[in-house]
């Protein structure tokens, strides 16, 4: 068994140095003389073909990964390996418990310390890190260690052999450390098969927008739920206030945690919005966050009055954020909405504030904005907006 596997992934804006560290404990009635790892390589998740294409013209080497082996702590020992599989995109190691003269396997009962290190370049390696727990294990912890000045942004999902990606139960940690952001992550006893995949994007970085992570995958891996989800054109079912307000209240924890995970991905200069159906939950509650900081929550809201006077304007979703549309949405509305005591209130909201709420009481109904667009008009690709950073203009 393992009773902490750490790693701890660096890189240079050239190249990825990856330390893993494992201290292993031989539960078994045998000795332990090798131990079987595994480097896999994909520098465009989620384009196969890409990446198939990209290996078979320039495979990786074991010139380019430069494996080092040690046994016991501070490297005591160095330790031999030999291939077990010899791939494009990956390799698979035995590291053996000799330095090709001394032998010191693991007895039955005994506890080392392994490390390995290897390097890869960005040519071959993209934007992810995955931890697949193949042993019993105690703890997991990944260290993410990148130039401060490539605005590093970094997520986390966790998927097994029977569930969909999830978003890390718990959060990712950052620091600022001379010049570097690190990111530290760990979990206790880690069920056997899960996986834990990180991923990043480099924001300070313009000369590789080809091969970004798409903006709709970034936030499905922080916790957002996409187009196509059932969910998403569904109802939501309305709070009975104040009778669920404790269920009501756990709800806006889980939107405001959500709202600043999505934060971190994406400056939102007109503001930004989540409603719950958006984090899994169905339930008639929402927050709007605006251009001047203030929070708004609302719970069972539903628009009673519109103005005649409306206007037409471009509006991104969480769901679907590779695109952006053109959306005729009144100038203002009046908004019914309870807060946690059950009480009624009527707000009336303005201008962006107004399309920002407006957007969001249609996700409570299963309506996105697609929907709202003219007959005829489509949605363009992010890539081709030009409104990012731009508050409305009115």
């Amino acid at each position: 068994m393992v009773d902490h596997d750490d790693a701890r992934l660096s890189y240079d804006g050239q190249t990825y140095r990856l330390t893993q560290r494992r201290h292993l404990v031989n539960g078994g009635t045998e000795p332990i003389t090798r131990y079987l790892i595994r480097i896999s390589v994909d520098r465009y998740p989620g384009d196969p073909e890409r990446s198939n294409a990209l290996y078979q013209e320039n495979p990786l080497t074991w010139e380019e990964i430069d494996l080092h082996a040690w046994y016991g702590l501070g490297r005591a020992e160095p330790m031999d390996w030999t291939p077990h599989h010899d791939r494009d995109a990956f390799k698979e190691v035995w590291l053996l418990f000799s330095d090709g003269t001394r032998h010191y396997p693991l007895y039955p009962g005994q506890t080392c310390w392994i490390e390995y290190e290897y390097e890869v370049s960005d040519v071959h390696w993209g934007n992810w890190f995955q931890r697949a727990v193949r042993l019993p294990t105690k703890q997991l912890s990944v260290q993410l260690d990148f130039p401060a000045n490539l605005q590093p942004a970094v997520w986390g999902l966790q998927t097994s052999m029977t569930a969909e990606a999830l978003p890390f139960h718990t959060p990712i940690q950052h620091h600022v450390e001379e010049g570097r952001d690190v990111y530290s992550w760990s979990t206790d006893n880690p069920p056997l098969h899960a996986r834990y995949r990180l991923e990043w994007d480099f924001r300070g970085r313009s000369d590789d927008t080809d091969d970004r992570t798409p903006p709709s995958r970034i936030m499905a891996g922080l916790g957002i739920l996409q187009e196509g989800d059932p969910l998403l054109r569904q109802s939501a079912r309305r709070f009975d206030l104040p009778t669920e307000a404790e269920d009501a209240r756990r709800v806006v924890a889980e939107l405001n945690s959500a709202a600043e995970r999505v934060a971190q991905a994406h400056v939102f200069s007109k503001g930004m919005g989540i409603a719950a159906p958006q984090i899994g939950i169905s339930r008639a509650a929402a927050i709007v966050r605006t251009p001047d900081g203030d929070t708004i929550t609302l719970f069972n809201p539903r628009i009673v009055e519109t103005s005649a006077a409306e206007d037409e304007q471009f509006e991104g979703c969480l769901s679907f954020f590779d695109l952006r549309g053109k959306v005729p949405r009144p100038l203002a509305i009046h908004v019914e909405h309870e807060d946690i005591d059950g009480n009624t209130h009527i707000t009336v909201f303005e201008r962006g504030v107004a399309r920002l709420v407006a957007h969001e009481i249609d996700h409570l109904h299963g309506c996105l904005y697609l929907d709202r667009m003219r007959p005829g008009v489509e949605p363009i690709s992010v890539e081709q907006y030009r409104g990012t950073g731009k508050n409305w203009s009115y």
